[in-house]
């Protein structure tokens, strides 16, 4: 499987800084290449949710470079032993980012949303509010949200349509660094040919629908590196006409 892919990101219309960090790494192996993309919508006061969101993209960074290709070239790769090593990674920032918290007397935190593409499969970690998407014929949403209406949905106490105007909205179930225990959420499936893979930030997906991004992001208007990027800036402009008020990230890597 080979991969291309693009970005965008913004701070959208009302914000000072743009909390979102991201990340995407596509990357030769003696496996074949390898694809990683992330996605960390941060929040806190001032600069703080940036400094979250950042460090913890960073970490991801510094595990797919220094542990993930080392397992992949001695050939010790394992779904258990990705899964171990994200959990790890996930608890750690956990702590480091609430012990920051604590001795500075603030709450920051993130979300984080990451795909990783390796032979025919791909494996997600997902704590949050962020998403991960696979574009095909159709939509297909492959992340759960962690919040307080997704689970009110769940439990049949509030339907999809009032949970889009709830001004609870947003209040998540748990995050890096904000949260006493953090418990991702870890996914797998089969890499579709010609597809493209999506993670965003949730300000990317409150005012745009399905139909709207796979119309523009989705593998007919994905050819090449180029026709991505305007996909994403085009939803981007579109978002923010559209009044949205939250930083704005998309993250895309098509499989060719």
């Amino acid at each position: 499987m080979n991969y291309i892919a693009a970005y965008h990101t913004d701070v959208g219309i009302t914000k000072e800084t743009n909390q979102d960090s991201l990340a995407i790494k596509i990357v030769e192996t003696n496996k074949g290449p390898v694809a990683f993309g992330i996605v960390c919508d941060g929040m806190g006061g001032l600069s703080k949710g940036e400094l979250a969101s950042k460090e913890v993209t960073l970490a991801f960074c510094e595990w797919f470079e220094n542990t993930l290709l080392d397992d992949i070239q001695n050939g010790s790769f394992t779904e258990e032993r990705l899964v171990s090593q994200w959990n790890e990674l996930v608890q750690l920032q956990n702590k480091k980012l609430g012990a920051y918290g604590e001795e500075n007397h603030l709450q920051l935190g993130t979300t984080i949303s990451a795909i990783l593409m390796i032979g025919s499969e791909y494996y997600i970690v997902h704590v949050g509010d962020s998403r991960v998407y696979q574009f095909t014929k159709k939509v297909n949403q492959l992340t759960h949200d962690q919040t307080f209406v997704a689970r009110e949905i769940a439990a049949g106490r509030m339907t999809p349509r009032q949970a889009k105007t709830d001004p609870r909205r947003n209040v998540l179930l748990q995050c890096v660094g904000a949260s006493s225990a953090v418990e991702p959420e870890f996914a797998k499936g089969n890499i579709e040919r010609n597809a493209v893979y999506m993670i965003c930030s949730d300000g990317f997906r409150h005012q745009i629908s399905e139909d709207e991004m796979l119309a523009k992001i989705g593998p007919d208007c994905s050819a090449d590196a180029e026709k991505m990027k305007f996909g994403c800036m085009y939803l981007t402009e579109l978002i923010k006409s559209r009044n949205e008020t939250d930083n704005i990230t998309v993250a895309l890597i098509r499989t060719i």
